[in-house]
């Protein structure tokens, strides 16, 4: 680098221990060519500076008075909008629910209750009611004041003959409307109506108004919201202790301020501007709007930070502007803005070495990256190779089993010809075009194996399953001499699943079985068959039992001969139960041999009919 030239001076630089030929001497004499240094600004730029401070410092008090007024004015406007959709609701949900006692005072079905006294149906009648309009809650009285009908049966006997509701109703016969405190804390608002009957009261019916949830939803907003009656009294309230209060009691009710607090409020006072007042230390702006119902008042209190953070935000771009441009004055009269320049110069010619860098890096990397593509494409093309292989390997495995019946039943078919027995030779023919069919039904569903699709699934008794399989392993059963001992239920054992494919399975743990039982004196195979919360059928044998069992459902792996097995009958057995919503799991038994067990989920036709 110390061998490069700086562009704007066109010399070249010195040596490390020299001085540079356009630098000053040590000593600091003048050089020919070269200002004379001076230290500080010049007068003029002096005044600059000073007039620009001023200009700031006026800028930004002015602009800090308009901005507070702007941003107070318009986060007031806010509030009062929100305020009049609130007011809007009350008003709205009060008219609603003023109109259901007039209904329900003219109901046939309330009047004849209270004459007959029969107040068995009373309850649901207004439970109805309730959903139809929305109340908190609606109760019947009777002349007694007895609750004999409410939305709440918790209510029903209840004596309200000292409520106010129930005492202004029986004295007039227009719609009145109260508001009580609940026990609980909060107050409760209703509306209540006479029921008469020439002139003889027949009892009274009360709807509660749900006010309480305009609070939950006053309470999701960073504003304080309450609402007052006629006589100041604090009746809802985002926060619980302003209930009961007058708003200047509500106010009150916070923690002495600090040194801190107080000398904001002393500055926000001196300077004219500020909050309205401070709910818990906070400064707040106070809104208010009417209530059209029994005149009422509706009040928020928006914090007052959030128009200083506002306002703060544009003082603090401003300030920054003016900052940078203090700095750039700064810059524009730097006795050294020369070097500055040299050394931006020198990093852009690094930034330009580093940029060829990069552009031969990227050209490496998209090399890399087409390499990454063609190997990607090669490994796909092996990947869909060695599918067909297992693909090819499960086909053979499969119509293994079908092509070993069929060569028994010819055999027994062409000794049963060889004897004149037509009849039963015809029907070792019909099982042998039933096990062409199952091959041709094999070879659809390995065709179709990466589907996995369920849409041969339907309700069958997995008995049948079983006893279909052992039909078709009843050569080889005899052939072997091996005992199969079932136990089934005496009733249906109904599953939801592919049949062909379930027996499929189970004629495979049965061939296992078989060739587990290789050698042995008395060779036997357990079927057990039980329903409970799930389905399980256990296949069990005497044999040998399985030498590696956690590696027994791997692809290809197999403990038979060569040529007796590629290792794929389980692993695809394994799938099948899958798809079908089970496991199949394999265990040695303490006895010796291994036991084989599916588990498959209860076919509900209750759940099948609502799908």
């Amino acid at each position: 680098m110390n061998s490069d030239q700086t562009p704007n001076q066109g010399a070249t630089a010195a040596r490390p221990g020299q001085t540079p030929p356009d630098a000053p001497p040590p000593g600091g004499g003048d050089v020919s060519g070269l200002p004379e240094l001076r230290t500080g600004l010049p007068f003029w730029g002096k005044i600059s500076v000073g007039v620009l401070a001023l200009a700031a410092v006026a800028s930004v008090w002015v602009l800090n008075n308009w901005l507070t007024e702007n941003f107070t004015v318009d986060t007031r406007n806010r509030a009062e909008l929100r305020l009049v959709l609130y007011a809007g609701n009350i008003e709205s949900e009060m008219q609603r629910t003023q109109v259901v006692p007039i209904l329900l005072a003219r109901d046939p079905a309330l009047r004849e209750a209270l004459q007959s006294g029969n107040y068995v149906f009373v309850s649901q009648v207004l439970m109805d009611v309730q959903q139809e309009v929305g109340a908190a809650s609606i109760e019947l009285l009777d002349t007694q004041g007895r609750v004999v009908g409410a939305t709440d049966r918790n209510r029903l006997s209840v004596t309200r003959a000292a409520d106010s509701i129930f005492v202004d109703a029986r004295r007039t016969n227009d719609t009145i409307f109260a508001v009580s405190e609940r026990e609980s804390g909060g107050y409760v608002f209703g509306f209540g109506r006479a029921l008469r009957a020439n002139g003889e009261l027949l009892g009274v019916v009360t709807v509660e108004v749900d006010l309480a949830r305009f609070e939950r939803a006053w309470s999701g907003f960073a504003d304080a919201v309450a609402l007052a009656d006629n006589q100041g009294r604090i009746i809802l309230a985002t926060e619980p202790r302003w209930r009961g209060r007058t708003e200047q009691e509500a106010l009150a009710l916070r923690d002495a301020p600090s040194a801190i607090l107080r000398a904001l409020r002393a500055t926000a006072d001196w300077a004219g501007q500020g909050p309205d007042t401070f709910v818990s230390n906070v400064g707040v702006l106070r809104s208010e709007t009417r209530v059209r119902h029994r005149g009422w008042t509706l009040m928020s209190y928006t914090r007052y930070d959030g128009v200083r953070e506002q306002v703060n935000g544009v003082l603090a771009i401003v300030i920054m502007g003016y900052a940078l441009l203090l700095a750039g004055v700064f810059y524009l009269f730097s006795r050294r803005a020369w070097s500055q320049s040299a050394a931006f110069e020198q990093e852009s010619v690094e930034l330009r070495k580093l940029n060829q860098r990069l552009q031969r890096e990227i050209a490496a990397r998209q090399k890399a990256q087409e390499d990454l593509t063609v190997a990607e494409q090669t490994l796909a093309q092996s990947s869909k190779l060695a599918v067909l292989g297992e693909m090819s390997a499960a086909v053979s495995h499969e119509l293994n089993q079908p092509l070993a019946a069929m060569k028994t039943y010819l055999a027994g078919a062409r000794l049963l010809l060889n004897r004149h027995r037509a009849e039963e030779a015809l029907v070792s023919f019909q099982r042998i075009d039933d096990l062409i069919d199952r091959m041709g039904a094999i070879t659809r569903q390995l065709k179709s194996y990466a589907r996995k699709g369920g849409d041969a699934f339907a309700p069958l008794d997995l008995r049948d399953c079983v006893a279909e399989a052992l039909s078709m392993m009843e050569p080889r059963l005899r052939e072997r001499r091996v005992l199969v001992q079932r136990i089934l239920p005496d009733t249906p054992v109904m599953v939801r699943g592919d049949r062909l494919r379930l027996e499929q399975v189970i004629v495979n743990l049965m061939r296992n079985a078989v060739d587990a039982t290789t050698g042995v004196n008395a060779p036997q195979i357990d079927l057990i068959l039980s329903q409970g919360e799930t389905i399980s059928l256990t296949v069990r044998d005497n044999g040998r039992g399985i030498a590696d069992i956690d590696q027994i459902f791997e692809p290809f792996y197999t403990s038979k001969s060569a040529g007796e097995g590629v290792g794929l009958g389980l692993a695809i057995s394994s799938g099948i139960i899958a798809d079908h919503g089970g496991r199949l799991t394999a265990q040695n038994l303490p006895d010796g041999g291994a036991a084989f067990e599916i588990v498959l989920p209860v076919h509900d036709s209750d759940v099948e009919a609502v799908a």
